[in-house]
C-alpha cells in the first residue's frame, strides 16, 4: 500500500470533488424548482433541457477539477 493508504489507481475523493459532484446532481433540480415558484411554470421540454445542459455544464467542471488536481499523482 502506498503512502497516505491508498492504492495505486485508486481514485482521488477531495472534499472539492464532493461538493462538485453534489452540485452537479442538485443545482439542476434546485434551480428548476426555484424558477417554478417565482417566475412561473415551464414545459416539460425546457425542463428537460435546462438539466440536462445544467449536468453536462456541471459534469465537466467536475471533470476538470479532479483532472487537475490528480494530474501530479503517482
Amino acid at each position: 500500500m502506498a503512502r497516505g493508504g491508498r492504492k495505486a489507481g485508486e481514485p482521488i475523493y477531495l472534499r472539492r470533488h464532493m461538493v462538485a459532484l453534489a452540485g452537479a446532481v442538485v443545482l439542476p433540480i434546485v434551480l428548476l424548482q426555484l424558477y417554478k415558484l417565482f417566475i412561473g411554470p415551464l414545459s416539460f421540454d425546457i425542463q428537460l433541457g435546462v438539466v440536462l445542459l445544467m449536468s453536462i455544464l456541471a459534469g465537466l467542471g467536475l471533470y476538470v477539477t479532479h483532472r487537475s488536481s490528480a494530474q501530479n499523482e503517482p
